[in-house]
């Protein structure tokens, strides 16, 4: 098969793997009803979420180590199984430690393992294209809640949350074992036929360091800064969309679990949109643009009323923090090179599970000690936006000297 041909098939099969672990960013349809089915607190809940995000930068680290050294199939193959067996078993759980070793822990190392292989592949596999590549496969990865929400909801009400975690985790562990057989690991140096790499990115020599070397450089410490501050407002909003929207906008269980398919549909567009918008006009303009518009969206979501405000901000909101998932991804690679691009950007990805770790639980705390309002979280949230913009203008300072 044609080099060319093999590298989109290759992308197909990763993005449909992405569509399964991704299903953590519909957990807020399942979390409301879990917590009534099985009589747990919703900030017990909201801890398997934070657990299954904060375990992140273990497999991350670990599947880009294995992808680095060529063992990529193995790492996505595996990651996914473990994913979709330990998204079927939190339907079994019968207690909250059961809950945080499925969801939290072996679904979350899962997710870790295929979403780490599946990116710094693909990376390797479209030098030429690394925003659109990188929009794409991560845009999967955001897409999954408009299938699951939806879904989950019809069988939730059919027979409530553990079955449907049951039943999605069956489906899922079917999907990822016949898109493992087409993943294929880039060949070393990779060249798409027809094109040339650049001597020069963005002035300056393209220069593969080491995870060692990169956490000696000023940049590394305002990167994963910027990660934490792009990834905490959307956290926040997909871990709590459907509880949001029925506390404090008064939408039934049904009208939320579409607004969380709605949010997505933002969330996975916003990943393509603004990885092919930072390839023409650079990832620091694109920052530029997204942090503007996360504290934007989360003023109309704070001080709109009704559901016109509800939408607008989740919308604006999940098209931007589709873009923090779909620009950093290349920005590691643009500083650090491509050869350790995995373990690099599995440091830097911490950065996005310190946000997982508090941002969903702290939401929940403040909703439930001002009876399920949520302004004072997005308060927080648009300072952290603000942040993000002064941190922005740090690294276009530092990269530019």
């Amino acid at each position: 098969m044609d080099k060319q041909l093999n590298r989109w098939l290759v992308l197909v099969a990763s993005t449909a793997i992405l569509l399964c672990t991704g299903a953590v960013y519909a957990f807020s349809t399942f979390a409301m009803p879990l917590s009534e089915e099985m009589k747990w607190t919703m900030p017990e809940i909201m801890l398997a979420f934070s657990i299954n995000s904060a375990i992140g930068p273990i497999p991350m680290i670990l599947g880009g180590y294995f992808a680095d050294k060529g063992w990529v199939k193995w790492s996505i193959s595996i990651g996914a199984l473990l994913f979709a067996v330990g998204f079927y078993l939190t339907g079994t759980a019968t207690s909250l430690a059961q809950l945080y070793l499925y969801y939290g822990v072996i679904a979350g190392l899962g997710q870790g393992f295929a979403y780490s292989g599946c990116l710094s592949n693909t990376l390797r596999l479209f030098p030429d294209k690394r925003g659109l590549a990188s929009g794409i496969i991560t845009g999967g990865m955001g897409l999954a809640a408009v299938f699951a929400s939806p879904i989950g909801n019809s069988l939730i009400m059919k027979d409530g949350a553990q079955y449907a975690f049951r039943t999605i985790g069956l489906a899922y562990i079917l999907i990822v074992l016949v898109a493992s057989f087409f993943i294929k690991k880039a060949p070393a140096g990779y060249k798409p036929t027809g094109w040339n790499p650049p001597e020069q990115v963005a002035g300056k020599s393209m220069v593969n360091k080491n995870w060692l070397e990169m956490l000696k450089t000023p940049v590394f410490y305002v990167v994963i800064s910027m990660f934490f501050v792009g990834a905490f407002s959307g956290l926040m909003i997909a871990a709590n969309a459907r509880t949001i929207g029925t506390s404090m906008f008064g939408l039934s269980a049904t009208a939320a679990a579409l607004y969380v398919s709605l949010y997505s549909i933002a969330n996975s567009s916003g990943r393509f949109i603004w990885g092919s918008v930072s390839d023409k006009i650079g990832r620091s303009k694109t920052l530029y643009i997204i942090y503007t518009v996360v504290a934007l969206a989360l003023a109309i979501i704070a001080f709109v009323p009704g559901q016109i405000g509800f939408v607008v901000g989740i919308v604006g909101l999940g098209i931007c923090f589709g873009g923090v998932m779909g620009v950093f991804p290349s920005i590691v690679m643009e500083n650090y090179g491509p050869v350790n691009q995995g373990v690099n950007y599995g440091i830097v990805f911490s950065g996005y599970s310190i946000a997982a770790y508090f941002a969903p639980s702290i939401a929940a705390q403040i909703a439930t000690a001002n009876q399920g309002d949520f302004s004072i979280a997005f308060y927080v949230a648009i300072v952290l936006a603000l942040v993000g913009i002064v941190l922005n203008v740090i690294y276009r300072k530092i990269t530019h000297r």
